[in-house]
């Protein structure tokens, strides 16, 4: 028996990802990848600097008795080294939204983006509201940041978590993204696609064999590809968007930027891991993009960015 055998059977994955993922990455990365999945994810959050420092996050969990360590491309970022979500919900800083619980992948569409203050942002997946929230954060809460979500109810979610977390400068929209009028124009956007979800595998769900199928991944790719058609039509021009999805499949990601490179309309930008010491990257079938392996600190995650010449 194989050691990718071996993994896939004390796993328990859909029948078909291994070959997939075999087919993309050769039998050594995609033994990497399926043993990420089954490691055990350490809690990480963000210090929600509109209400807080970073110091006094640091003061609160030292204060708590929660010991934690930082990663070197992110000063707002905590990794909680014992515990689970549960002990950080007790928390003052918590309830007060000081802090929001995120994880480490996540954060990275933001910083590759660089939302400006007086900008006018469009985060057309917003929900739960990570992305959004970080960059209205990020920019003082003085940027325009304009939040789509389709679903009325993740948009509560969204909802909840943007007042929580004290983002004024954030204006919410039910609407499908992929329907917005090309009359609107923005300065940067971000599109955190729908996604199959194939680097964020949950191998306590029970419905993982149901729910994890072809037909998801060949409708996030149809989601995927209106999406960032309509992204690009919105862009101003000579101004920048990220294209990101927590799947590790070159189906949804490389691919889904290579059908918006080939209208012509944009370019590439690279991107670098050298911006972020420490990521543990897979090898992507487009230089200048990144695919971020899954293992016990950060998701399988995918990052793209683009500018409209």
């Amino acid at each position: 028996m194989t050691e990718m055998q071996e993994s896939v059977e004390r796993i328990g994955l859909p029948e078909f990802l291994p070959g997939l993922l075999r087919e993309q990455y050769g039998e050594q990365t995609a033994v990497r990848i399926i043993q990420g999945y089954g490691a055990k994810r350490k809690v990480t959050l963000r210090a929600n600097t509109i209400k807080a420092t970073a110091e006094e996050i640091d003061k609160a969990l030292s204060e708590a008795g929660i010991s934690y360590s930082k990663v070197p491309w992110y000063e707002d970022a905590f990794v909680i080294e014992e515990g689970d979500e549960s002990r950080i919900r007790q928390l003052a800083v918590y309830e007060e939204g000081k802090i929001y619980l995120q994880s480490l992948s996540s954060m990275l569409p933001p910083l590759a983006l660089g939302p400006r203050a007086g900008a006018d942002i469009l985060d057309m997946a917003a929900a739960p509201g990570g992305k959004t929230t970080q960059m209205a954060a990020m920019t003082g809460n003085k940027a325009h940041i304009t939040a789509c979500e389709m679903n009325s109810i993740r948009m509560e979610r969204l909802r909840y978590n943007v007042e929580k977390q004290g983002a004024s400068c954030v204006y919410l929209m039910q609407k499908d993204s992929r329907t917005l009028d090309d009359f609107f124009s923005f300065d940067q956007i971000l599109l955190d696609a729908p996604c199959s979800g194939s680097g964020v595998l949950d191998l306590e769900d029970a419905r993982l064999q149901t729910h994890f199928t072809r037909k998801l991944i060949d409708k996030s790719v149809k989601a995927q590809t209106a999406l960032i058609k309509k992204a690009v039509n919105l862009l101003k021009k000579g101004q920048e968007m990220v294209y990101s999805t927590c799947s590790v499949l070159a189906c949804e990601n490389e691919m889904i930027v290579k059908s918006a490179l080939s209208g012509g309309k944009v370019e590439l930008v690279p991107l670098s891991a050298e911006v972020f010491p420490g990521l543990p990257v897979l090898p992507v079938k487009m230089a200048g993009t990144l695919c971020v392996a899954p293992d016990e600190l950060y998701e399988g995650f995918f990052l793209a960015k683009l500018r409209k010449r």
